[in-house]
């Protein structure tokens, strides 16, 4: 695989920035809702911006892990969570869950897209890599919600969101087998996977609940 442009690297941080940010911002809103204290409102935090990653990686026996690596990303999340518990009051919630609609859109596309890209690179077959793709993007939010006590968000809302993911992830690995560019490869997969979540939002597309 070959590496990414500078254009590209620059863009892919930036998409990624504003995805740890709307995805700490979810598990902020969270917390506030339960009332948690200050080390409940960290972790859950925590959870949604890095767990999808942090399982994927232990998963794949991966070391060290991205917030390891990058410990900057720790002190603003610390940072961010008393800012909002300082700042941040009910009336905020609505508007900030509106705003994050996208920016999620775009994190979820390029942590799809990591997760297949570092499952390939462990030689892990394409339906292992796929799925990689998905822990990283989704999980993080399953496990907010776990922690929260509630029913994760993801299956039971029935608007299409691992299922972007998943397909996002098969573009990645059909483009990267045709082209053998890692670089295409990821933004295939980031475009198509946001292109599938805002129609969802745009259509307001419903996945088929179970009838029992």
């Amino acid at each position: 695989m070959d590496n990414l442009p500078v254009w590209a690297y620059r863009l892919s941080v930036a998409i990624e920035a504003a995805a740890v940010l709307a995805f700490a911002l979810s598990g902020l809103l969270a917390a506030a809702r339960k009332q948690l204290d200050a080390v409940g409102v960290f972790t859950v935090t925590f959870l949604a911006a890095f767990g999808g990653g942090t399982l994927r990686d232990l998963l794949l026996d991966q070391r060290p892990f991205f917030w390891v690596e990058h410990v900057h990303w720790l002190w603003l999340l610390m940072g961010l969570c008393v800012a909002a518990m300082a700042f941040m009051r009910h009336r905020h919630f609505e508007p900030t869950e509106r705003a994050m609609q996208w920016p999620d859109a775009l994190g979820l596309g390029l942590f799809a897209a990591a997760g297949v890209s570092k499952a390939l690179h462990t030689g892990s077959p394409a339906l292992v890599a796929v799925l990689m793709g998905v822990v990283t993007g989704v999980f993080g939010g399953v496990l907010r919600d776990v922690v929260c006590n509630e029913i994760p968000r993801a299956f039971q809302d029935h608007r299409p969101y691992a299922v972007c993911a998943f397909i996002g992830g098969w573009a990645y690995v059909g483009w990267w087998h045709w082209t053998e560019s890692a670089a295409q490869a990821m933004m295939v997969c980031v475009a198509v996977t946001f292109g599938l979540r805002a129609l969802a939002l745009w259509r307001n597309w419903v996945l088929p609940a179970w009838k029992a």
